[in-house]
């Protein structure tokens, strides 16, 4: 049963509730008319301490499209926070008024530490650099829509991998399902963090490798993740001009890998991918998108017991 519970991090789900997610997502995607009314009178709040365009209005699309309504702001300057409230006050006023909360924050581990304060489900929409669970929902509904499944894919990550929090949490969804390997493509000063390697790979028996060329692996690849370098999660402005064009994919890139590749991305992009990518049919960052706000209207409908 996933009413009335959080959703922090990837493995809050067993495997058995991310299929059964990504399969309500499918039926709502065949026949959105059918799902219209499930959430009217619920309320959704988002508490979105940082600034968002695909996640705020994708969670607020699926609430309006589900019957529900919206409440909550985009900058943390408007509301309380810039008083001095602490985070565990905000919560517990705004879950008095709200039937489920969908929060962002810079800071690592606030969604957890505000589902022990609140009334309501909280859904963690980005905890700095640590997870983005309902993008990795996201990630898996369109895996499964284009791709047809989520078992034996070999899967590369490129670009941020070190801050990459969509990275991370894909990854550590997708360790669950038999078959998969990982090719981690980046810069020495980027690369994925040891702790992903020993605490959820290894344990798992997930085989992976460490790169830096992209063109050296391209033809292996069924999914190719591309990510930004994030400038927000730099400290030293110079570290990121001298990274941020680490990895560009571009037409002739493409060129090498299989005709079925799809290329995702979490979005938004500055330049790692061209706009020449944009028209070639493996490129699925667009429908990403829209698959998005299907996989959290059935999330919304699931964790507030709509459905």
């Amino acid at each position: 049963m996933l009413d009335g519970r959080h959703l922090i991090q990837p493995d809050d789900l067993t495997v058995f509730e991310i299929e059964e997610i990504c399969s309500l997502a499918e039926q709502i995607i065949v026949d959105p008319k059918s799902f219209q009314d499930v959430c009217r009178g619920k309320i959704l709040a988002t508490l979105f301490f940082e600034p968002s365009t695909r996640t705020r209005l994708s969670f607020e699309a699926a609430m309006l499209r589900l019957g529900g309504s919206v409440e909550g702001f985009s900058d943390a300057d408007s509301t309380s926070a810039s008083k001095g409230e602490t985070l565990a006050d905000t919560i517990r006023v705004v879950s008095s008024y709200a039937d489920v909360i969908a929060m962002r924050t810079p800071k690592e581990g606030a969604a957890l530490l505000a589902s022990k304060y609140s009334l309501c489900p909280i859904i963690n929409a980005g905890d700095g650099g640590h997870y983005h669970p309902t993008q990795t929902l996201t990630d898996l509904v369109t895996i499964r829509r284009l791709l047809g499944g989520l078992e034996n894919l070999t899967v590369g990550f490129c670009g941020d991998l070190k801050f990459g929090r969509t990275v991370h949490s894909l990854a550590e969804a997708l360790r669950h399902f038999k078959g998969n390997r990982f090719i981690f493509i980046s810069p020495k000063e980027l690369t994925v963090p040891d702790y992903l390697i020993a605490n959820v790979l290894e344990p798992a028996g997930i085989k992976y490798e460490i790169v830096e060329s992209l063109v050296a692996v391209t033809d292996q690849l069924d999914i190719l993740y591309m990510t930004r370098v994030q400038k927000e999660r730099f400290f030293n402005e110079q570290d990121y001009i001298r990274l941020k064009d680490s990895y560009i994919l571009d037409k002739e890139k493409m060129k090498a890998a299989k005709k079925k590749m799809i290329v995702l991305h979490p979005l938004p992009r500055v330049n790692e991918i061209t706009p020449d990518v944009d028209d070639d049919p493996r490129a699925a960052y667009f429908k990403q998108v829209k698959y998005g706000m299907y996989a959290r209207m059935a999330l919304i409908a699931k964790l507030t017991g709509s459905l």
